[in-house]
């Protein structure tokens, strides 16, 4: 499977889903510094970049069956300003995707994955996170999600993450 990272910091998700056998395609990340670690630790020969999500299109973006991403979470967190998903915010570029999806008639990939801080289900009274979802819904994708935390998988630290996978198509449960 083919794979483009989105929102993609350091290339968290580039590591896992290269080690589960799936290919990068391409990838977007604002943040300079973020850009030269992914670099110095992925080899991004010949694979499709942007610096900028806002000024992507559809039709500029590699074909590729999962799009994954962890959309800025400094609205949504509870050490940020707690503005919530909305236009305008640093988390509400999760949005920007959004417009993506609905750009891309033919060009839809089969799965999302997105990350965030855990938060999000919480953020606007539970509000943000229906967002999430519906947002979603609307366009096809049947969704889960569940809460980890990195403790539990041998990291030494305490750090709660929800990951929403959505799966465009008839799956059910």
């Amino acid at each position: 499977m083919k794979f483009i990272d989105l929102f993609a910091g350091i290339g968290g998700f580039h590591t896992g889903l290269s080690r589960a056998g799936m290919q990068c395609v391409g990838w977007c990340e604002f943040d300079k510094f973020a850009q030269k670690s992914y670099r110095a630790i992925h080899n991004t020969d010949g694979l499709w970049f942007s610096d900028d999500i806002t000024k992507v299109t559809s039709v500029e973006l590699p074909q590729a069956d999962v799009w994954v991403g962890g959309f800025p979470c400094q609205d949504v967190s509870t050490a940020g300003m707690q503005k919530g998903l909305k236009l305008g915010t640093r988390s509400g570029l999760f949005y920007e995707v959004m417009r993506l999806l609905d750009e891309s008639k033919e060009n839809k990939p089969r799965w999302v994955i997105f990350e965030n801080v855990k938060n999000l289900l919480s953020i606007e009274g539970g509000l943000g996170f229906f967002k999430v979802l519906y947002a979603l819904g609307t366009r096809g994708y049947d969704v889960q999600w569940r809460t980890y935390n990195s403790k539990d998988y041998g990291v030494p630290q305490n750090r709660e993450r929800v990951y929403i996978v959505g799966y465009h198509g008839e799956l059910g449960r």
